[in-house]
């Protein structure tokens, strides 16, 4: 389990207050078709344990899709088994092991085992997958197995290899069999790779049905936030509050209140994931509070601007940049920064202009990655670039996939206090919409990240 961090870089030297009450999420009904989707076994109950209760108690149908087995959390496999061993088959068997605890704690819930999902894809491995994997012949193989397709027999997908379309498939397949008019799904702000991968996947396939779905309302939840929420341990009787760094920011937040019994049965079920408990409780029971949390961030809508300097385009969409430690490997340097600032979009001359306030004294120590998914409603997904912007200093390198690219029209413009990167949308697909995020780097620490927004273009 990573954490991360998610603080306000250029912070008040008080905290934000948390709002003085947060709505709560509309109920349940007998009707509603409710789709929890956990990237790892035990994230279904640490962040809808209460939602999933309620939409039982209501006679709603529930189903739970788990991206992940979870099998690559060697520390707790550790402290589980009390042994340490890289071999293949020990993995699957924590794998098979966390499944048969999801099993066990949905049933405290109210849910029987033919209501959850298992898909098998890597742990740690799905936003690598997302990023780099399509149209491949070699697919993505976990560093420490190198298993490349799904182990598990009992899965949906037993055998299928580790490339986007697999993942992209077998979520429809869900939509489509079971057709949810509300969804529950991992944070984009949420820095675990599968967490933030999960919603990217959901984002992908809810564009490709929509001509043969409704689309349902969805709900992300937030889990991986380093010192959030605090304090750790069982609090069963304070509120969850959004994290200090989202409080002012554009997300607007729902909430779910649980009753004793629910918070009891809560209880119950992060216990039963004694693989995970055994070494990491403290922070686990941290999510038993009497409420649970759902936001998300608005879409940026970018009307193209008249062909102009970029230092005088109308930049929107801005997201302030927060702490994190990350877990990309594709560092420029050493170091680290603090305050960089913010990110903001705009369009013009048929391209997207990104502009990334820095601060001054960093010069040419920072660097950055920027993620930019293009989706087209003409062209399979699979078919469309996944770029990824690398630069530090006066020097950058575009990558589609994990292929190195030269596109034409690509430029940086950098002063002291900020940078423009110019994207032609023909680069990036010529996109109906991008899904993009970023970090900033002082060095081979990363330092600060924004987190996954979509980006419309009109």
């Amino acid at each position: 389990m990573i954490l991360f961090s998610c603080l306000f870089l250029a912070a008040a030297a008080s905290p934000p207050k948390p709002p003085a009450k947060i709505p709560s999420i509309e109920p349940f009904s007998k009707t509603d078709r409710v789709l929890v989707l956990a990237p790892h076994p035990d994230d279904e109950v640490i962040g809808c344990a209460g939602v999933i209760q309620e939409a039982v108690k209501a006679k709603a149908a529930v189903r739970v899709a788990y991206l992940t087995n979870g099998e690559h959390n060697e520390f707790a496999f550790i402290v589980y088994e009390k042994r340490i061993t890289l071999r293949q088959k020990e993995f699957i068997h924590l794998g098979q092991v966390r499944r048969s605890e999801s099993i066990k704690s949905m049933e405290l819930l109210g849910l029987k085992e033919n209501d959850l999902i298992f898909l098998g894809y890597p742990d740690f491995g799905t936003f690598t997958i997302f990023s780099r994997y399509w149209q491949t012949d070699r697919p993505y193989s976990t560093l420490l197995t190198r298993i490349s397709s799904v182990p598990y027999k009992q899965n949906l997908s037993f055998r299928a290899p580790y490339v986007g379309e697999s993942i992209l498939n077998d979520i429809k397949k869900v939509l489509r069999e079971f057709k949810p008019n509300k969804i529950f799904v991992t944070h984009p702000a949420d820095t675990n790779g599968d967490h933030r991968a999960f919603y990217l996947f959901l984002q992908v396939a809810l564009r490709d049905l929509r001509k043969e779905m409704p689309m349902p309302i969805v709900r992300p939840y937030l889990v991986h936030c380093v010192g959030w929420p605090l304090p750790r341990h069982y609090h069963p009787q304070l509120k969850l509050q959004p994290p200090d760094k989202f409080i002012n920011s554009e997300m607007s937040w729902l909430q779910f209140s649980l009753t004793t019994q629910q918070l009891e049965k809560k209880h119950e079920a992060i216990l039963a994931h004694k693989s995970q408990t055994r070494s990491s409780a403290f922070y686990l029971l941290a999510f038993i509070r009497s409420n649970e949390l759902f936001s998300d961030y608005p879409e940026i809508e970018l009307m193209p601007q008249e062909a102009v300097r970029p230092q005088v385009l109308r930049f929107s969409g801005f997201s302030d940049m927060y702490a994190d430690i990350g877990d990309e490997a594709e560092t420029p340097d050493e170091g680290k920064i603090k305050d960089a600032g913010r990110v903001g979009f705009a369009t013009a001359d048929k391209s997207l202009y990104i502009r990334i306030e820095k601060e001054k004294e960093m010069g040419n120590r920072f660097g950055f990655i920027i993620y930019l998914f293009g989706y087209n409603d003409r062209i399979p997904f699979s078919q469309m670039p996944k770029i990824r912007v690398i630069a530090k200093g006066k020097k950058f390198k575009i990558l589609s996939g994990r292929k190195v690219i030269s596109p034409q029209g690509v430029t940086l413009q950098k002063n002291s206090t900020e940078l423009i990167l110019k994207v032609p949308l023909d680069v990036l697909g010529s996109p109906d919409f991008i899904l993009t995020s970023m970090k900033g780097y002082g060095g081979r620490l990363p330092a600060d990240a924004i987190a996954f927004r979509k980006i419309r273009i009109k």
